[in-house]
């Protein structure tokens, strides 16, 4: 079974952070996120990934150029103009119309069984199966409607007057029937396939009980490197195993003085922090300098500039 990985968004919601960096690049606990997500899909066994692309697409054509991630085969689709979930997915239909595949988004870090809801989804025998998690953050995230095993709503969307505590994770196993329901164009997946399927073959759903985290948001990026990070720290040995890397506070490329002050900090590539430096419950991107004598608490750092949290 192939994967498609969306990863062709702006960022806007990062934004400083994706001024210069495309969203799949932004680190956490110093991996790129993307890797999350390869992660699970070389530990499953999928063979293929195809990445969507869009914003800039220099940077990931030269972190795949540069990294080898072994029996996984990346296949970069770019996007010279964004077409959205839907239109995304459509460009890549030759791709993927053979048989079922795995949907999954680039900005999320899980421990979602893969393995085990491929077999989900077979014995459904519905033309797709949706990983939803539950979370009294439902109403503000968006709530999924379900009802007698399958979904028929999102957000009330379509009228149903069903609501839920569950979410959808980003992460879907779909049959080729999905192609039928999406277009050309820009388009969101929900409004188009997910739609289509509900109407006719049957949309399914398996809930993920354990780590979820969404970082597409500043305030999520920020709470994920450092405030719910234990689980995602807990990955390490089995991501070096399989990527030869893994999440970790402190980068080994960094440099700090041994008489600054690093408490409860991600630092990550090539930072400098000088003597006498404090740096206190804060996120430091990659060639981040933190001078002799300056002070950084609760924010998130760039080379250049603070945004405080």
């Amino acid at each position: 079974m192939n994967a498609f990985v969306l990863a062709a968004g702006f960022g806007t919601r990062l934004q400083p952070l994706t001024d210069t960096t495309p969203k799949p690049l932004v680190p956490v606990l110093n991996v790129p996120s993307i890797c999350y997500t390869l992660f699970l899909l070389k530990e499953a066994g999928f063979r293929k990934a195809i990445v969507n692309i869009h914003h800039h697409p220099e940077s990931l054509h030269r972190f795949f150029g540069q990294h080898d991630f072994g029996s996984l085969e990346v296949e970069l689709s770019e996007e010279p103009t964004i077409l959205g979930t839907g239109g995304g997915l459509k460009k890549c239909e030759h791709l993927l119309a053979e048989g079922d595949f795995l949907l999954i988004n680039s900005d999320i870090i899980s421990d979602i069984d893969l393995t085990a809801l491929v077999a989900h989804h077979r014995r459904s025998g519905l033309g797709g199966t949706l990983v939803l998690h539950e979370t009294p953050l439902a109403p503000e995230i968006g709530q999924v409607g379900v009802s007698d095993g399958r979904v028929l709503d999102f957000r009330n969307m379509r009228g149903t007057g069903l609501l839920s505590q569950l979410i959808y994770t980003g992460t879907a196993v779909l049959s080729p029937a999905v192609f039928r329901y999406l277009c050309e164009e820009f388009s969101s997946i929900v409004d188009t396939g997910f739609t289509g399927l509900i109407d006719n073959e049957g949309l399914g759903w398996h809930e993920h009980r354990g780590l979820w985290q969404d970082i597409g948001t500043l305030q999520n990026f920020y709470r994920a490197n450092l405030d719910d990070n234990l689980r995602i720290l807990q990955l390490e040995p089995r991501m070096k195993q399989l990527l030869g890397m893994g999440p970790c506070m402190v980068s080994g490329s960094a440099s700090i003085h041994p008489a600054a002050h690093v408490h409860r900090s991600v630092v990550g590539d090539r930072c400098v922090i000088g003597a006498g430096a404090g740096v206190e419950h804060s996120v430091l991107l990659p060639d981040t300098v933190v001078g002799e004598g300056a002070h950084i608490r609760n924010s998130i750092a760039g080379p250049g500039w603070i945004l405080p949290l």
